[in-house]
């Protein structure tokens, strides 16, 4: 994918290993957990579809679930054009935070309690894709990221849906990862007799379940009975 507006962007310099630290996304809390690195970044906004978008409109906050997607060092998410939450976004300062929560850390005290965990916080300026060419390209890299192979074996989209359907994305100026993993972090207290330990969390695809009135004989094809079996969303 290589276009987002109305042309094709200009050449970039090499990224940096990092984005940059600043008052805005240094961690300030648990400093071993965080990660400015670009790799760590993405590996959660890659590992997770659903992502929340905070913004201010008119002076009040508001925070949007959606299903997102990278390219590259940029985010994209769609909507409905309809949505005054997009029409309001374009142009403006956003906060995009990923979050998938791997289990519950209980440990032998309440306060040392906790869960394992990996989130990302980026933060950029939202951007509207104008192009029709660009947008319908966005879309087919989407759907194809979620479901490999997919966009091809799909009914065309329509002038009509295009035109429905807003796409926004958002280089990552800063961006901050945080991960918790491991057993509870009391073990000066492994003494005491109460049970501690993990109990882990799991969201994964199960058993695919077809819509009805499929015609017999249209299988599930392979590469989503593949993602079934990777355990992966995506």
């Amino acid at each position: 994918m290589t276009q987002t507006g109305n042309a094709t962007p200009a050449m970039e310099p090499p990224l940096t290993a990092d984005y940059p630290t600043t008052e805005r996304s240094r961690v300030r809390r648990m400093h071993p957990r965080g990660s400015h690195a670009r790799a760590d970044v993405h590996a959660v906004l890659d590992a997770t579809p659903l992502c929340h978008i905070g913004y201010v409109i008119d002076g009040a906050p508001y925070v949007t679930p959606t299903l997102h997607w990278r390219h590259g060092d940029r985010v994209y998410w769609h909507g409905s054009a309809a949505s005054r939450f997009l029409r309001a976004a374009e142009d403006m300062p956003v906060c995009l935070t990923c979050s998938i929560m791997d289990g519950y850390v209980l440990a032998r005290s309440a306060f040392n309690h906790s869960i394992n965990y990996r989130s990302a916080m980026v933060f950029g300026t939202a951007r509207v894709v104008e192009d029709a060419a660009a947008k319908t390209e966005a879309l087919r890299y989407f759907t194809d990221s979620f479901f490999p192979g997919r966009w091809d074996s799909l009914r065309p989209m329509t002038a009509q849906e295009l035109k429905a359907t807003s796409v926004l994305w958002m280089e990552i100026e800063e961006a901050t990862a945080k991960v918790r993993n491991g057993p509870p972090g009391d073990p000066e207290e492994a003494e005491l007799p109460v049970w501690a330990g993990v109990l882990p969390v799991r969201t994964s695809l199960t058993a695919a379940e077809v819509a009805p009135g499929v015609p017999e004989g249209v299988a599930l094809p392979e590469p989503l009975a593949a993602l079934i079996r990777s355990g992966r969303l995506r």
